[in-house]
């Protein structure tokens, strides 16, 4: 007898639509084509103990699994939960079948018959609405995350026997729902973190001001203790909230890699993440844990933080092959990984706040203590940064420590994040709405400017020509370096209200480039 039921699989963020095809011949053999790996593979024994622990008898026959499209390699133990109701249904131990071609089916199978969460159950759900499914049944841990796809019944089952009553009978396992638009409006302020906490250091948080409304990459160097962590660590609070659309974007991402759980922490409720996220990877971090990859493929740091920051703190420790990887996703906002076996794209639309001090011991620009540093170690020390890299990052802003008079206060005297972001927000709501007034839709901050934006919304008057061409050529600055300026004068300008970029504003933006003058 020959059955047929429905599965999925992953590739990048999206999914694909996998028919797995189950029939029972005169034998006892178990056999699964259609290019699976070890864990495709292994399947057979999971389901031969999870069938005896549950009351269900593997059948005396040859048992053959073709997995279509047979050209596509199949990859993860989540095909156990619809390679099981596939023997089940072809031995006629479960009746009913022409309802699995109602459903998906993902689910790795414990030995005992229970279901463990799988990676990528929101892409997959997304697929089979997509497809005209009429609902998803996979273990009850991923239920939250792929219940956000309106218009798809998502069953959470625990275990195969439940599974087995649920096609069987229709019954025995209420979908899960949830108000997709109430959850993410309720979380968009939700931080635990505030600007507020920080003394001091206005300069710096005015600079990080003008990067979080213009979307644009940040290196902050200055001495240790002097602040720099923690005033990226609070970058996400001024930042505007994400779109419905890029929350299920960013959580899709999150799903693929298996980083979503059951707490709240980073503003996951188990459904959409509402905040942008955070990634903070060590400086031991490898190229491919960084850009992704490894086998089966899977987002790296810079995809987990699309929509999101990137803060890499100690820049210059980073291998230095390491750091040029992010050249091409930051100028492209995505990342292409080819291998022998696959090439995969993911979206890398991040913002990069950077940290590093100014010498291998610290001091250098410390107005206390004494740079122990050499010349020479100082030089080899700035030039672990490439020249392409740094081009690429447009505000560079020095962090002097804070007096001692500042910490000692009790009263928290700075401006509330709150405060920051409504003005983050309104500078930004401007960039769009100028984009989209002259028809551009996939632009959407002034740090993403092509150069026909550019030529547009940049417009200088002879002053500000003068002081710019002055500064390029005293600096040293390189044409990228240049277009950075104009980005940033126009995010300077869009936050005090102007449609016309003034000389101070060009005047504000050269400064962020402390570290050319450093070099």
């Amino acid at each position: 007898m020959l059955v047929k039921t429905y599965s999925s699989t992953v590739e990048g963020i999206d999914a694909r639509t996998i028919t797995v095809e189950v029939n029972l011949s005169p034998g006892i053999r178990f056999l699964v084509v259609g290019l699976p790996d070890n864990a495709v593979k292994e399947s057979q024994q999971r389901i031969t103990a999870a069938f005896a622990n549950t009351g269900f008898r593997m059948p005396g026959f040859n048992i053959l699994v073709n997995m279509a499209p047979a050209d596509m390699r199949k990859v993860g133990s989540h095909y156990d939960l619809p390679i099981a109701v596939g023997i089940l249904a072809a031995s006629q131990q479960i009746g009913h079948i022409d309802r699995l071609e109602k459903y998906i089916l993902i689910g790795e199978l414990s030995l005992d018959g229970t279901l463990l969460p799988v990676k990528g159950a929101l892409p997959i759900a997304i697929q089979a609405r997509k497809e005209g499914y009429e609902g998803i049944i996979l273990p009850a841990a991923n239920a939250p995350e792929a219940a956000v796809v309106d218009g798809l019944r998502v069953y959470g089952a625990t275990d195969l026997t439940s599974v087995a009553a649920l096609i069987e009978n229709g019954e025995g396992i209420e979908p899960t729902e949830i108000d997709t638009r109430r959850e993410y409006f309720d979380r968009l302020a939700d931080f635990d973190l505030d600007f507020r906490d920080v003394k001091g250091q206005n300069d710096v948080k005015r600079a990080l001001e003008i990067a979080a409304a213009g979307g644009h990459n940040v290196l902050m160097i200055g001495p240790p203790g002097s602040g720099k962590s923690m005033l990226a660590k609070r970058m996400p609070t001024i930042t505007p909230p994400m779109t419905l659309a890029e929350a299920l974007e960013t959580t899709k991402i999150h799903s693929v890699a298996g980083k979503l759980g059951t707490s709240e922490e980073g503003g996951y409720r188990g459904g959409l993440l509402t905040a942008r996220p955070f990634r903070a990877p060590h400086h031991i971090a490898s190229e491919v844990a960084l850009v992704g990859g490894s086998v089966p493929p899977q987002p790296g740091e810079i995809s987990l933080a699309h929509n999101g920051i990137l803060f890499l703190d100690e820049l210059p420790e980073f291998h230095r092959r390491t750091l040029e990887v992010l050249r091409q996703p930051l100028d492209e906002k995505r990342i292409s990984i080819s291998r022998a076996r696959y090439t995969v794209d993911y979206p890398a639309n991040f913002m990069l706040i950077a940290a590093m001090n100014p010498c291998p011991c610290g001091y250098r620009t410390h107005p206390d203590k004494e740079c122990t540093c050499t010349p020479s170690a100082q030089a080899r020390y700035m030039d672990r940064i490439s020249g392409p890299l740094l081009d690429r990052i447009d505000i560079q802003i020095e962090v002097v420590p804070v007096a001692i008079e500042s910490m000692t206060q009790r009263r928290r005297e700075g401006e509330t994040s709150a405060a920051i972001r409504e003005r983050v927000i309104a500078a930004r709501e401007r960039q769009i709405t100028r984009l989209q007034r002259d028809g551009y839709r996939h632009t959407y901050c002034n740090a993403m400017l092509t150069p026909e934006q550019l030529d547009r919304y940049c417009q200088l008057d002879d002053e500000s020509i003068d002081l710019l061409r002055e500064a390029m050529s005293t600096m040293g600055l390189s044409g990228r370096a240049y277009d950075r300026i104009l980005k940033v004068s126009r995010t300077i300008a869009d936050l005090a209200g102007s449609e016309e970029i003034r000389l101070d504003h060009v005047a504000e933006a050269i400064q962020y480039r402390s570290l050319d003058c450093m070099r």
